[in-house]
């Protein structure tokens, strides 16, 4: 049987960039083992499959090419974006349902907007035992003074370990040793690394996502990083601004600029929950036979 895969760009800036998404509708006949083919054969970072939900709008699965995964923000804003734009959905205040329970999510125009929960942070004394900032740091071939502070590992749905590195100069020239990177992902919980620089124009701050124990080497946008970025920027840094506009994928070895709005919702001066978004971008369709 034929199975459509929509190829949907996701956080695409302006008409460019954005990080494609597979997304599979009416998906509800197929199981787990033949959501984590199609995914392989698609071969982005994740695809979506939308089925029936009896407490949410639909009910999304995503896999990568290698497992199943809780959340993933780009794949989510690409399938509400299809949605939107084939008027399937068409009301402002929509839901999901995942593995990990319901979330809401909000649509402006051809934009989508995901919840996140409230930021949950360990620090390197919460880390697995052999897991060390210089560790961290060495699998991504840099030294000490490239940092600005100790790599922190962030929660909102996802767990990803944010490293601060001083400039733009230092996430460019990142040389990660994928295999050390996943082990250290796995030993950690966590999705991937988030490696961000605040020296930017015109953002927040610029990012790099690095995730292969989940067959992803890099990324282009990742939603469920971003809003653990701009928790860490507010509450870390003392950002006290409502909305951050974080870009990703500019230092890709084949740039792919994205642009990801977090928005917080402050309520007695701690995040409540956040709401990560931006556009997406039908570019094409495939059919897979399994």
């Amino acid at each position: 049987m034929a199975h459509t895969v929509n190829i949907v760009n996701a956080f695409v800036d302006g008409e460019k960039g954005g990080n494609p998404a597979g997304v599979v509708l009416r998906a509800d006949g197929l199981t787990a083992a033949d959501k984590l083919r199609i995914a392989q054969l698609v071969g982005l970072s994740e695809t979506a499959f939308v089925s029936a939900s009896r407490v949410a709008d639909v009910k999304l699965d995503f896999f990568t090419p290698t497992r199943q995964i809780a959340h993933c923000g780009h794949a989510t804003i690409a399938t509400f974006g299809l949605l939107a734009q084939r008027g399937i959905i068409s009301r402002a205040n929509a839901s999901k349902e995942t593995i990990d329970g319901t979330r809401q999510i909000m649509l402006r125009g051809q934009s989508a907007y995901m919840e996140q929960l409230a930021p949950t942070y360990f620090d390197e004394d919460a880390f697995s035992a052999g897991i060390t900032t210089d560790r961290i740091l060495a699998s991504l071939d840099i030294k000490r003074d490239a940092i600005v502070a100790a790599p922190c590992v962030v929660a909102t749905g996802n767990r990803f370990l944010l490293v601060h590195v001083r400039s733009g100069a230092v996430l460019a020239g990142l040389k990660p040793d994928m295999k050390e990177v996943g082990l250290i992902g796995e030993a950690l919980g966590v999705v991937g690394y988030y490696v961000f620089t605040t020296e930017v124009e015109g953002f927040a701050a610029t990012t790099r996502m690095f995730a292969p124990h989940y067959g992803i080497d890099e990324e282009a946008a990742t939603g469920m990083a971003a809003g653990p970025l701009a928790c860490y920027l507010h509450d870390r840094l003392g950002m006290r601004i409502p909305a951050f506009l974080i870009q990703q994928g500019a230092f890709m070895r084949e740039p792919s600029p994205s642009r990801i709005t977090v928005e917080l919702n402050i309520r007695e001066g701690k995040i409540a929950n956040l709401f990560a978004g931006g556009n997406a971008k039908v570019v094409s369709s495939i059919n897979i036979v399994l």
